[in-house]
């Protein structure tokens, strides 16, 4: 259920990029979450960690995952189903696993697998696919600028993923999530209001609804299932898990948006679906 909200901050996206320009979407979301966050903080009795606690690393940390994961992600994922289709992000959100393994390699000097090396291999099949997919009615050019800029924020999303790896002291995950929403709404709020100048931005009702979905169920909501399952079962069930993601994500663009799912998308969501799968048997096997 986690993955299948976080799959659905696709079509979120493509209706908040129709009005609302990314950076100020991106700092209504916080701003919507935020009080959220801080109620269950006070209702659950949990504390934000002290700066003496994380020391000035462990903050330069928590403020990078901020950057790229509560500002990049929502930023690039807006403007990139804007520029191309909420079908061709479903399938590029799912190489995710992929992304996350080559990172590991490049920065955190994680050893790599056949298998790995083999997911990596078919999660970029999938998203060249969808890139090089033709008569999809997009612009190629504007298109395929708008699968990197997708590309760009699942990368994003890999940084903030493999960034509890370099903080000394693991956070409790609701404080974490109030750090991050917190950093977010800070570091989206200035260039929002520059933007606004030459980007106004149409407050329509659907795009505002989108903005409230997006910050109460996959920030809010998703936050809680994806904690509350990853406690009952293995790491590996946990991985297994995000093969959901891209799958909701390219069911509800079908339904919801009513956009046509073509056969290389399709054949882009296979590769991805498989490379997942390899990548979460590769976790089972490490434990």
């Amino acid at each position: 259920l986690a993955m299948v909200t976080v799959g659905s901050t696709v079509v979120a996206s493509k209706i908040i990029g129709a009005d609302i320009e990314p950076f100020f979407a991106t700092a209504l979301r916080h701003a919507a979450a935020l009080p959220v966050f801080l109620l269950l903080m006070l209702f659950t009795g949990t504390r934000l960690p002290s700066l003496q606690t994380m020391g000035w690393r462990g903050a330069a940390v928590l403020a990078l995952q901020a950057a790229a994961g509560s500002l990049g992600y929502t930023v690039l994922l807006i403007q990139g189903v804007t520029w191309s289709s909420a079908a061709d992000a479903a399938v590029v959100a799912g190489t995710l696993p992929a992304v996350c393994a080559v990172f590991s390699v490049l920065f955190l000097r994680e050893r790599i697998s056949m298998r790995v090396v083999a997911s990596i291999a078919l999660a970029t099949l999938g998203v060249m696919a969808v890139a090089v997919q033709p008569d999809s009615g997009l612009p190629n050019p504007k298109r395929s600028l708008g699968v990197a800029l997708v590309l760009a924020a699942i990368a994003c999303e890999a940084v903030f993923i493999l960034g509890n790896k370099r903080l000394r002291q693991p956070l409790p995950a609701l404080a974490m999530s109030t750090l991050m929403s917190a950093g977010g709404l800070v570091l989206s709020a200035l260039p929002a209001w520059w933007l606004s100048k030459t980007s106004p931005s149409a407050l329509s009702l659907p795009a505002v609804s989108g903005v409230l979905y997006y910050a109460w169920v996959p920030t809010v909501l998703g936050f809680w299932l994806w904690y509350a399952g990853s406690a009952k079962t293995s790491g590996s069930g946990a991985a297994l898990a995000t093969v959901w993601l891209p799958v909701s994500a390219l069911l509800l663009s079908a339904w919801v948006l009513g956009e046509p799912i073509g056969p290389w998308q399709w054949a882009g969501l296979g590769f991805v679906v498989v490379a997942m799968v390899l990548a979460a048997w590769e976790g089972r096997k490490a434990k």
